[in-house]
């Protein structure tokens, strides 16, 4: 069997369990080849499969995450290693880092609350070679996986990864004032149903948070002022239908808010800003 015969047999096995069934085919095809997907469809149609392809399809076809299959997820154009110790990062992202950029100084000093993969501070860094930051987790995996990921950019020099935890007391110890504070927290409902991909997959504890998604920002945001330096800034993700619920806690601590859209039009970063800046 070529290539081209089985990606056409993947995609339809997937196709039940996948609404992108043709490129996660082409994505484990490649990576079981070891090329790009480009060179994939452009040299390698005719190529014998490999035999670990077989595999990759079964995990896949076990809704097991492409890029947890192939450790890689790109985000903002660049490359981060992920694994089951983090969430894997969305392109909906990518609205945080649009209104981090338009907000932040570049020598900005950058907080990244909940680090993970490093998605959100590393390419905030990557984009703003002056700028320096912080990333904390509560995960030692997650650290281990934003120190690996600051190595492989390059930008180990500019970033500490700390184990700090915002629902403890003292985990703002030291840190002492940023330009821009970051934060992806968990904000899914405990009770919401989610695809199998993420469900069975992805870490919970960075996924849930209370009944209404809320209760990390009840948390984390009356503490981010003592954070911020003055004219600072942070830009948070929200679920799609919480912008109001969390502006409610900003205006409460102190902020002023303004929401940014992703490019489905769907409410997914909230700026904080003190009202006295």
């Amino acid at each position: 069997m070529t290539v081209a015969e089985a990606l056409r047999d993947a995609a339809r096995q997937l196709e039940a369990t996948s609404g992108t069934a043709r490129l996660d085919a082409e994505v484990l095809m490649a990576h079981a080849l070891g090329v790009t997907r480009s060179d994939l469809l452009l040299k390698h149609m005719d190529s014998d499969v490999p035999d670990s392809f077989a595999d990759l399809l079964a995990r896949r076809m076990q809704c097991e995450p492409v890029a947890y299959i192939v450790g890689l997820q790109e985000f903002y154009g660049r490359d981060f290693v992920v694994n089951y110790e983090v969430l894997i990062p969305r392109g909906d992202s990518e609205t945080i880092i649009e209104a981090a950029l338009a907000h932040a100084p570049a020598k900005a000093r950058v907080l990244d609350c909940g680090v993970g993969t490093g998605a959100l501070l590393l390419t905030v860094l990557a984009e703003r070679p002056e700028a320096e930051g912080i990333g904390i987790d509560r995960s030692l995996g997650a650290m281990a996986v934003a120190s690996l990921n600051a190595s492989r950019l390059g930008l180990q020099e500019r970033v500490h990864i700390l184990h700090r935890n915002w629902h403890e007391p003292d985990w703002k110890d030291e840190l002492g004032q940023f330009d821009l504070i970051l934060a992806n927290p968990p904000y899914v409902e405990t009770t919401a149903t989610l695809d199998p991909d993420v469900a069975d997959w992805e870490p919970a504890e960075a996924l849930f948070a209370g009944p209404e998604g809320l209760d990390d920002y009840r948390i984390l945001i009356p503490q981010l002022p003592a954070l911020l330096a003055a004219g600072g800034v942070a830009v948070l993700e929200i679920g799609a239908a919480q912008a109001d619920s969390v502006a409610k806690i900003a205006q409460a601590a102190g902020f002023s808010t303004k929401l940014h859209r992703d490019l489905a039009g769907r409410p997914r970063a909230l700026v904080l800003m003190l009202t006295g800046d």
